[in-house]
């Protein structure tokens, strides 16, 4: 391979699948348990 040959892939190639965007609700669910938590201990 030549070193001024460039490579064009979409995004999704380039990470070779898709994202199913589980991150966010993960993150959503455990910053309401945290939320939770504090509010429980604070009033305890």
């Amino acid at each position: 391979m030549m070193a001024d040959e460039e490579i064009h892939r979409s995004p999704t190639e380039a990470r070779a699948g898709t994202t199913p965007g589980i991150v966010r609700y993960i993150l959503l669910i455990s910053t309401g348990l945290l939320v939770t938590a504090f509010a429980v201990i604070l009033l305890v």
